[in-house]
């Protein structure tokens, strides 16, 4: 069933698309077995534990500075004692980014009427009832739900649809050419159409009856590795592949980058093959860099904006993106000695950052005996006067 009618079923019908050849049987794509294509788990797996991962804070703004206050329990463990907040965000990124949306039956609130606790559904359970352009109920397990009463993110958005698109349905071909390879290429060496080899007599016609009998010694040797004897008049060839038949390499790296720019994840940082052969960053932090703002940081936008429906107006919640930014320990140590010398961070403020507490009074003394203590030393112009 389409996304676009009026009963829409999030879970994605099966999409049926060509095979690479027609000794094998068409691949039928679905949000399931899509994730058995390496690249696509590669990717959802990418994404989900990045974005999962990241500190989660609320925020309120005082006098236009953001201060923390404390998280409600639903952004703690949001399905309760049995899931929490890292395994609720990974859950929810992965069907976002599979199929566009993901839902979860709201099973309790707080005083104030916002959800307390989140159950989280499978995308194949769902099915969405849109009237004039709007959700007008949920049906999830045969059981009708309310809008109120269901927990539902979306990205991939269209206008004019209260849903969110799904990826797996546009690349349903791409995935599908790639799948159809590998069923190819497990056909081809199981139980293909043409024969894994040729046992040919060079020396007479062999009848019908004496091929049987000889086919089946000749089996019964090989198949449990054993040694065939003959004479010289048998000659044995093997039949192989032909690369320019199967095209089984092709297809697989072709369906590996065509894929990560469906899922929005560069091909190189799930060892997919590039054009260049490979690509060169100055820096660890550089990369990372880049794929938070060009691939990562929108999703992060928006489970912020879905997240902080969770909290009463004005908080906000926050994901803490630093973590992905990680430098190496010399850089990081430059970048902190520029805001020290520039004042914009304090030398108490930049040892919390390394998880260290404020220095003491003997380690002050320590370095006033190695270096000086430059505030009991002359300045300049008290020097040049004394002089």
């Amino acid at each position: 069933m389409s996304l676009f009618s009026r009963a829409s079923t999030v879970d994605d019908s099966e999409i049926p698309t060509r095979p690479v050849s027609g000794r094998t049987g068409t691949a039928v794509v679905t949000n399931k077995s899509a994730m058995q294509h390496s690249a696509v788990w590669a990717c959802l797996r990418l994404r989900g534990d990045l974005i999962s991962t990241m500190p989660v804070d609320a925020y309120r703004m005082v006098d236009g500075i953001q201060v923390e206050t404390k998280k409600p329990p639903v952004l703690v463990a949001p399905g309760g004692e049995r899931m929490k907040l890292h395994e609720f965000l990974y859950s929810t990124q992965v069907d976002l980014d599979r199929a566009g949306n993901t839902f979860g039956i709201i099973t309790a609130f707080d005083g104030l009427g916002l959800p307390a606790r989140i159950e989280l559904v499978d995308l194949a359970e769902v099915t969405v009832r849109i009237i004039d352009g709007q959700i007008d109920h949920f049906r999830i397990r045969r059981q009708k739900y309310l809008p109120h009463q269901v927990w539902h993110e979306k990205q991939f958005t269209v206008a004019g649809l209260p849903i969110g698109l799904s990826p797996t349905s546009y690349s349903a071909m791409s995935i599908g050419q790639y799948l159809s390879a590998q069923q190819f290429a497990l056909d081809w060496f199981t139980d293909g159409a043409i024969p894994a080899g040729e046992l040919r007599n060079t020396e007479k016609t062999v009848s019908p009856v004496e091929a049987t009998a000889i086919k089946q010694r000749f089996k019964a040797s090989v198949a449990g590795r054993d040694l065939f004897v003959h004479g010289k008049d048998w000659e044995y060839k093997p039949i192989q592949a032909m690369a320019s038949d199967a095209n089984f390499l092709q297809v697989q790296q072709f369906g590996i980058v065509d894929i990560a720019r469906f899922f929005g994840c560069p091909a190189d940082v799930i060892d997919g093959a590039v054009a260049t052969g490979s690509i060169t960053y100055a820096s660890i932090s550089q990369r990372n860099l880049q794929l938070l703002i060009m691939n990562i940081g929108p999703a992060i936008f928006r489970r912020e904006s879905a997240l902080s429906d969770l909290l009463p107006r004005p908080r906000f919640v926050k994901l803490n993106s630093d973590a992905l930014l990680r430098m190496d320990p010399q850089t990081r140590a430059e970048v902190i000695g520029k805001q020290i010398a520039t004042r914009q961070l304090a030398p108490s403020e930049a040892r919390a950052l390394e998880n260290r507490m404020p220095f003491t009074d003997e380690q002050l003394a320590e370095f006033d005996r190695l270096f000086g203590n430059p505030r009991t030393q002359p300045t300049t112009a008290e020097s040049g006067a004394t002089t």
